[in-house]
């Protein structure tokens, strides 16, 4: 009889793209301009206060996650440039298309440029004051009455611009769902996609030490501290 062969183990059926954190964080994004919205439009100034606090340390942590957490929340690895997202539309069009490993090249574009925009809506809600001057950003003590007028007024007017890239952002996730029958709400939420026709490794994303996300946190919280100081 032939000597026994050892099993391969089999290759997994899901494939871990997404970490919690980059997910949580993700979602509170959402939430969080979705609320503040609300409370400008509803002239809730006291809550839109501190919507914007809790934004502004979502954004450090995730721009600092964006260099300590798993490769598909590393902006190394999916910040691509102009020959790479030329690269991929030929890919986009195949009938065969592989989900990519986290952000696509055009899916990056859409994830920078939402985080660029938000920190400029932050940043100006920072330094931003109303008409009467009672409703102001806690950094707003630091500059003119004048330039604090000018950022509320910008900090208005470019809300419209946030709302186009996140409109955008949503067109591309219909796009996928629809045409190329790859769900990518899915994994935002369980963190996890079917292996099949996915590049990267089969396992996914490798496990971030705890002290990275400690120090992500005390980063965050840090932020808000210094503002409020």
């Amino acid at each position: 009889m032939p000597p026994d062969q050892p099993h391969a183990s089999p290759a997994p059926s899901t494939q871990k793209v997404w970490d919690a954190p980059t997910r949580l964080v993700h979602w509170l994004f959402v939430f969080c301009v979705a609320f503040s919205w609300w409370t400008a439009e509803n002239d809730r100034m006291d809550l839109h206060y501190w919507s914007g606090l809790t934004l502004l340390g979502l954004l450090v942590f995730r721009i600092y996650w964006g260099f300590a957490g798993p490769e598909t929340s590393r902006f190394s690895k999916f910040v691509k440039g102009p020959r790479a997202v030329l690269g991929y539309l030929p890919k986009l069009l195949r009938p065969n298309y592989r989900a990519a490993f986290g952000h696509n090249p055009l899916g990056a574009l859409s994830v920078a440029a939402i985080l660029i925009a938000l920190t400029m809506q932050v940043t100006l809600g920072l330094f931003a004051s109303d008409t009467d001057g009672l409703e102001s950003g806690p950094l707003s003590r630091y500059v003119s009455y004048e330039l604090s007028k000018d950022a509320g007024d910008l900090h208005e007017d470019f809300f419209n611009i946030l709302l186009a890239l996140i409109g955008l952002h949503i067109a591309a996730i219909v796009f996928y769902l629809i045409i190329k029958r790859a769900n990518l709400i899915g994994p935002m939420v369980t963190g996890r996609r079917r292996a099949e026709n996915a590049e990267g490794p089969a396992a996914g994303i490798a496990p971030v030490p705890l002290w990275r996300l400690a120090i992500g946190v005390l980063l965050a919280v840090a932020s808000v501290w210094l503002v409020l100081r």
